[in-house]
């Protein structure tokens, strides 16, 4: 039975991950500080005999006994709210972080896939973003804590396989959404539905012209699990080139949620992105993956899941 190790496990796209490999017969060792991540994500693993749990921070050293066939990290803050308030502790997992990880893949001759992003090519100047382009990104903007710490894991990714023949793979990860999703993480669908459901103002940052690509989390998930199986070592592209405004994303959320919110404007953060759209030829043709689930299917389940955790907390109160 092969053993994978994910940092970050605890968290949105972790402990889907976890699920997905305790679902094909994998040992999961699911590694998380619990900074960002929450225990109940993975609560309905706990007890599992092929599920472990280890309290750890990576940017210290990195120990697991026994083998270890796969390493997929995604530990770091990833909104923009939790990089904003924690940018050195975001600096540092993308750093020391990925150097700890990188180290114990080489010393258990694992492979490693990193969770990239495409915050790697900034406020981008190429529509849509393809692979190789470099990017546009402000290194000392309160966003780049989060973009340059992606973009050094993923330069020290490629010197740990050229240098010391580590197997790696990156994987840069467009907007993705579904359930355990934190309410108050900031991002546009949790922020949106929370308002909504509360009947609240739905907050829209400047004039809701930009434009992001939403892709449903278990699509993401069989993207990175056939990347990860894959012999594709660059960089890859796993996204929903399905693009639409805010705007208009903040319309379907009051639609599907039948709620009487109005819509306001607000300032545009510094450096908020314009446009964010995959290029996913790429991963069609390396990976024969796409996304599959429409955006309207994907927005009710994660509406329902969020519908169901606001009444749970106010049923609390």
């Amino acid at each position: 039975m092969e053993r994978v190790l994910i940092t970050g496990g605890a968290g949105f796209l972790g402990s889907h991950l976890c699920d997905l490999f305790i679902g094909r017969g994998f040992q999961v060792v699911c590694m998380d500080n619990l900074i960002t991540g929450n225990m109940d994500n993975v609560a309905h693993l706990m007890g599992h005999p092929q599920f472990r749990f280890i309290h750890h921070d990576v940017t210290n050293f990195v120990y697991v006994e026994g083998p270890v066939d796969y390493v997929l990290h995604f530990a770091s803050p990833a909104s923009p709210i939790d990089y904003l308030e924690l940018p050195i502790q975001t600096l540092k997992v993308g750093s020391l972080g990925t150097h700890k990880v990188l180290g114990l893949a080489k010393a258990k001759n694992a492979r490693l896939l990193l969770a990239s992003t495409s915050e790697v090519y900034g406020d981008p100047l190429e529509h849509p973003q393809r692979e190789s382009y470099w990017g546009n990104v402000n290194p000392v903007g309160p966003r780049g804590v989060y973009d340059e710490a992606k973009r050094f894991a993923e330069a020290m990714t490629m010197a740990y396989h050229r240098y010391h023949g580590v197997e790696t793979r990156i994987v840069r990860i467009f907007n993705t959404y579904g359930p355990r999703m934190r309410l108050n993480d900031g991002r546009a669908l949790p922020a949106f539905a929370s308002q909504a459901l509360r009947g609240e103002d739905i907050t829209v940052f400047g004039d809701g012209s930009q434009t992001r690509s939403f892709c449903y989390v278990s699509d993401l998930i069989e993207g990175i699990f056939r990347l990860l199986m894959s012999e594709e070592v660059e960089p890859t592209n796993i996204g929903n080139p399905s693009e639409i405004s805010i705007l208009d994303f903040a319309r379907k959320v009051v639609e599907f949620t039948g709620s009487t919110s109005r819509i306001v404007n607000r300032d545009l953060p510094v450096d908020d992105p314009k446009i964010r759209q995959p290029d996913i030829a790429k991963a069609r043709r390396v990976l024969g993956w796409e996304p599959v689930v429409p955006l309207e299917d994907g927005l009710r389940r994660t509406l329902d899941y969020f519908r169901e955790h606001i009444g749970r907390q106010q049923g609390g109160n």
